[in-house]
């Protein structure tokens, strides 16, 4: 018999820990990445965790169940893996020479090195790309879970997630309103009601930004089956259209107690599409900030941010938010 559903976690303090510290972070990591992405980049420069605990915050990196070191079965059915080097640098590393496979891909110059397998950068990277969960509402379900276990142990906290985890920070939220005190998306999880490219293209995420029931007044019901949706055009030709709830919207009772701060790169595949999700986090009342990088002066960013060459430009970036909540 073997224990499922659990994650590992790595508790990592200032020393001395200051006499007032700030809030410790919780970082949940995207698709097929663990917490030792946040340790270091992959050219060895120091990374976020670094960033933060230098700034007084306890930080705790953590691995998904069934993803690198909690455990998971070698014969599960839905435990696949990210695809072959040539798709990770098109999406992650060398986005700027994908053809083009989104408008602002071009405009990617951030990253350490070729972004291609052979380049030692690159190599590391990849090498650290583990097998997930690759059924939605799984993942969703087993993550929201540890994660709030994992709140209630540690107290009063920010989370930062990053991707394919935007689901789960936003479930642990809702579960744990009162102690969450504040949530980063990195590029989260959608844009809402739908999955895109390069991870899928086709109706998703019934509750707008979860797959699985998050609270709303009026109540959207046991399945969303009382969300309606309305398409509203794109702002300009290189970006999407957003789905979003029709008038009057219903609002979000827990999470709309949770301030939070969205961060895109200007290059990445989100950058199309990031704008939409903040769109509907004002819509469904909770107070957002967005911080659209290549708007605010820092360019040249992918998905993969916190690990490119100006990855603790950012990391102060979200510092800076979060000194203000």
């Amino acid at each position: 018999m073997a224990m499922i559903g659990q994650i590992y976690v790595e508790k990592l303090s200032p020393q001395p820990i200051p006499a007032n510290p700030p809030l410790p972070i919780i970082f949940i990591a995207g698709a097929a990445q663990t917490g030792t992405n946040f340790l270091d980049t992959p050219d060895g420069r120091p990374g976020w965790a670094s960033y933060f605990i230098s700034k007084g915050h306890t930080v705790y990196l953590s691995d998904q169940p069934a993803r690198g070191r909690s455990f998971w079965f070698p014969g599960e059915t839905s435990i696949g893996y990210i695809g072959s080097p040539n798709f990770v640098s098109d999406i992650f590393t060398d986005v700027q020479n994908n053809g083009n496979q989104w408008p602002q891909a071009k405009l990617h110059t951030q990253w350490p090195g070729t972004g291609r397998i052979g380049d030692s950068t690159f190599d590391a990277f990849y090498r650290s790309q583990m097998q997930f969960q690759t059924d939605r509402f799984i993942g969703e379900e087993q993550n929201a879970q540890a994660y709030s276990a994992l709140v209630d142990l540690v107290g009063d906290c920010y989370i930062i997630s990053h991707s394919q985890a935007g689901a789960y920070g936003w479930r642990v939220g809702d579960m744990r309103p009162d102690l969450v005190k504040g949530i980063v998306q990195l590029e989260p999880s959608g844009p809402p009601f739908t999955l895109r490219p390069p991870f899928g293209n086709g109706p998703a995420f019934a509750f707008g930004l979860t797959d699985l029931a998050i609270g709303y007044e009026p109540s959207a019901g046991k399945n969303a089956e009382n969300i309606q949706t309305t398409i509203e055009p794109a702002i300009d030709a290189d970006h999407d259209g957003c789905i979003m709830q029709k008038f009057p919207a219903k609002q979000l009772t827990n999470l709309g107690k949770i301030p939070e701060l969205v961060v895109t790169g200007e290059a990445s595949f989100h950058a199309p599409y990031d704008y939409c999700t903040v769109k509907y986090l004002e819509q469904v009342g909770v107070d957002v900030e967005y911080a659209d990088l290549g708007k605010e002066g820092i360019h040249g960013n992918g998905h993969m941010f916190f690990m490119e060459k100006n990855n603790l430009e950012i990391a102060d970036r979200v510092y800076q938010w979060l000194k203000m909540h």
